[in-house]
């Protein structure tokens, strides 16, 4: 993060110079709910959380807010603790918060004792409809008087399990005509029945996550609980709980909240990414479209592309909508310095060289860098047959078109200049061959310089190719148009499946190695790729027009 444009960290030094808390006791927290994988959006909290602690040498911990049990796995945890390692970053304490919930029990009992929260039997829908507007005075429930002891023992029989889910909830007792409507009496636990991972049947009442949320922080020290903009106005519960808590008078935790991250053209939301995955556009929570941590580790993204780019962002105060080729162009940027480059021909075109000798083969040390003449070099075979990218012909050139067409000459990438002659169709009038000449003279490296040429081209021997399978990604969410369902918003044909031919050197590529295909992008080898079955993600495009500017804080 940049300190200058960070006001997180401007209000926690203020914090220290005002002695409201020391150096030490500084603590931040991450706080997924295990109900889903994480996704873009997530990381930028999680870089947010752990620049404190890389900046002021503080703790940060991963906090699993459990709280409801009827969406959480253990499978999503375990994800969730994959995905910020990958990221580089180590929490300080693995919590949880079932691990408070006896303690968030017997708060509960106080608030009870002090006449700060009482039972309800009204449903959710009065509940919701007895709350008001933010024009109109909620009604006080008509449970609302029940006495202290009444209170108690119903509280303790929807904890034994005594009534039915829904029927009954426990809520704060604060003012149903505050103009903050979450003020307004909110719930701190209902009845579920619910099996939870990490508790299994002990507990049939669950916190709410307002509720949880500040008990969590407190009692694990926390000092500044970091939440995206829409808790702000939840703030003043957070606060008014943990004033009207006894062992949290003296000190608290400060929430502050911050911008969440929101990108051009990419779903956002748990619930609409495992409505993807339930109705088959996506294959799972690590489908290469996906913005999912999971999803970008296998398309390719690096760890350094997604901090880069949250830095570069910043830390902002009000939401916004970042433009998703500044995403791109930090993953670009990273790859273009530790993607190894090849040559891949992904829509084939034969070319002939009529004039090299037939059996003839060579091998050519091709620089991994074309334009350094230090680079590292790389085995090629070179012979008469090549495929070359159809793109990359034209019978009738458009004009400033300097690739390959009749009576042309152009580089072949690494190796020769070669002129085409002629040209082969078949009876559906489609282009299947192209037939040159080559000048042997012109060899790469050989110093020619009789004569220039406009064009460059890749290629890649026909015999020695690796045959693969290269996935092209298209948007998978073609509309941000708010008036448009979400479905009516997502492209149903946004993977394309080629068959690729690559040069030798990638016969040994392992999932994950990833890889710049000349004038084709990016690519990561997928992890269901196998011997003799390779398998490329595209990751990226090679070029962009954005230049990237950082947001206003």
């Amino acid at each position: 993060m940049t300190e200058s444009s960070n006001f997180i960290f401007n209000e926690i030094d203020k914090d220290l110079s005002e002695g409201v808390y020391t150096i030490d006791e500084l603590c931040t927290r991450f706080p997924p709910e295990p109900n889903g994988y994480l996704h873009i959006g997530h990381a930028k909290a999680i870089c947010i959380n752990f620049s404190v602690k890389e900046k002021y040498k503080a703790k940060t911990n991963l906090r699993f807010d459990d709280t409801n049990p009827s969406k959480e796995d253990t499978e999503y945890t375990n994800a969730i603790k994959r995905d910020i390692e990958w990221l580089g970053f180590k929490w300080d304490n693995l919590c949880y918060a079932s691990d408070y919930f006896d303690k968030m029990y017997d708060y509960a009992l106080e608030l009870i004792r002090k006449g700060l929260a009482y039972v309800d039997d009204q449903t959710a829908e009065q509940i919701k409809q007895n709350r008001g507007t933010l024009t109109q005075k909620g009604i006080p429930s008509p449970y609302r008087e029940r006495s202290i002891d009444e209170n108690l023992e119903l509280f303790e029989n929807m904890k034994n399990g005594l009534y039915e889910a829904g029927s009954k909830v426990l809520r704060a007792k604060i003012d149903m005509a505050s103009p903050n409507i979450n003020m307004r009496d909110p719930v701190l636990y209902r009845i579920l029945n619910e099996k939870h991972h990490r508790t299994a049947d002990k507990w049939v009442i669950y916190p709410m996550y307002d509720y949880a949320h500040p008990i969590e922080d407190a009692i694990e020290g926390v000092t500044h609980s970091l939440c995206s903009l829409e808790f702000e106005d939840h703030r003043p519960f957070y606060n008014w709980l943990l004033d009207n808590l006894d062992d949290y008078k003296k000190k608290r935790p400060r929430q502050i909240e911050f911008a969440r991250l929101n990108l051009s053209r990419t779903v956002m939301s748990k619930r609409y990414l495992k409505q993807l995955i339930d109705e088959g556009i996506t294959t799972g929570w690590d489908d290469p479209r996906m913005p999912t941590l999971s999803g970008l580790r296998r398309r390719g993204v690096t760890p350094m592309a997604i901090r880069n780019f949250c830095a570069e962002s910043g830390v902002a105060k009000s939401n916004s909508v970042i433009d998703k080729a500044q995403f791109e162009y930090f993953i670009r940027e990273d790859l273009m310095n530790t993607a190894v480059r090849v040559m891949a021909v992904l829509d084939p075109l034969k070319l002939t060289i009529v004039n090299y000798p037939e059996g003839k083969t060579e091998i050519l040390d091709i620089p991994y860098r074309m334009d350094d003449e230090n680079s590292a070099t790389r085995k090629v075979v070179f012979s008469r047959s090549l495929y070359i990218e159809r793109s990359d012909f034209e019978e009738e050139p458009p004009k400033k078109f300097f690739r390959l067409y009749p009576g042309n000459e152009v580089r072949l990438m690494g190796a020769y200049f070669v002129k085409c002659i002629d040209y082969i169709k078949d009876e559906n009038g489609r282009i299947t061959e192209v037939l040159c000449t080559y000048d042997p003279k012109t060899k790469s490296g050989s110093g020619f310089n009789e004569r220039k040429v406009k064009g460059t081209i890749h290629w890649v021997e026909i015999s020695s190719a690796v045959e693969a399978t290269a996935m092209l990604y298209d948007e998978l969410l073609i509309s941000d148009d708010a008036n448009k369902s979400f479905m009516e918003r997502i492209n149903k044909d946004s993977v394309t499946r080629v068959k690729a031919y690559i040069e030798q050197s990638v016969a040994s590529a392992q999932p994950k190695d990833k890889f710049q295909f000349v004038r084709n992008g990016f690519f990561c080898v997928d992890t269901d790729s196998c011997n003799g079955n390779l398998i490329f993600n595209k990751t990226v495009g090679l070029k962009s027009g954005f230049k990237p500017q950082k947001q206003q804080t």
